[in-house]
């Protein structure tokens, strides 16, 4: 579905990005990983075929990230995908609890990111008529307590997300969010155990979702491979839940 594509995913190398790397390859396409951990390079002979590049790069680093474009083009010449994937969830906590220097780290890498690679990404994917994904959380639609900087950039990308959908449709280019509920990563383990009561949180995430347990990131990356896919054209705008029904209606939780 992805075949030839090159394709841009910053915080490629764990979690739900990682899922995303692994099956973009599959997919065919040329994976380009921008993620702060430098190890995430010797992860690359995991991907299917060879022809993948990794750059360690802070993604709120404006010359990192426009190094990191030079450096696709310069390998490629050109770009098909960006898929704004890095985030961070901490701190889990009521706003007034909130430091400056928090607020503004978790603004920068959940929100500041995305405005540096399309910043220098867009003109590549207009020559392209590509298209970007950014990854959201159900968290930005329905809320969630003890969060609140989180839950608000989460919310910010979702109207982000369809701006820019908005802003890019003239060249052709799709922009869509993939907003996931609770998911197996690092990510969510972390703020599992900021919890008051970490030792019952997964037993909590694992009742969350109606269609069963938490599963591995690779339910979302399914979802990713079909969006940056000719089989989503005419697709943009789009904040997709995969969440297994989390925000669907009251139910009894036992």
């Amino acid at each position: 579905m992805l075949q030839n594509k090159i394709i841009l995913l910053t915080g490629g190398a764990d979690g739900i990005g990682w899922e995303c790397a692994k099956a973009y390859a599959k997919a065919g396409a040329s994976v380009c990983i921008a993620d702060k951990n430098p190890g995430g390079k010797d992860r690359l002979n995991e991907l299917k075929n060879v022809n993948h590049l990794f750059m360690a790069c802070d993604i709120t680093n404006e010359k990192e990230v426009k190094q990191v474009m030079d450096n696709i083009i310069h390998q490629f010449s050109r770009l098909d995908a960006i898929h704004n994937n890095a985030g961070t969830g901490h701190p889990s906590k009521p706003l007034h609890t909130t430091t400056n220097e928090e607020w503004n780290t978790l603004m920068d890498v959940n929100l500041k990111s995305i405005f540096l690679t399309t910043k220098y990404g867009i003109g590549y994917l207009k020559s392209s008529k590509g298209s970007i994904l950014n990854t959201s959380s159900l968290v930005g639609t329905i809320g969630q307590e003890n969060h609140a900087a989180y839950v608000a950039s989460k919310g910010a990308v979702n109207a982000l997300t369809k701006a820019m959908a908005l802003d890019y449709a003239a060249w052709g280019v799709r922009v869509n969010a993939i907003s996931p509920a609770a998911i197996k990563t690092p990510m969510l383990e972390a703020w599992g155990k900021q919890q008051p009561n970490a030792e019952e949180i997964t037993k909590y995430l694992d009742n969350l979702q109606p269609l069963g347990k938490m599963p591995e990131g690779d339910v979302i990356a399914d979802a990713c491979v079909f969006l940056l896919s000719d089989a989503a054209r005419f697709i943009t705008g789009c904040v997709l839940p995969v969440s297994g029904g989390a925000e669907l209606g009251y139910r009894i939780l036992i």
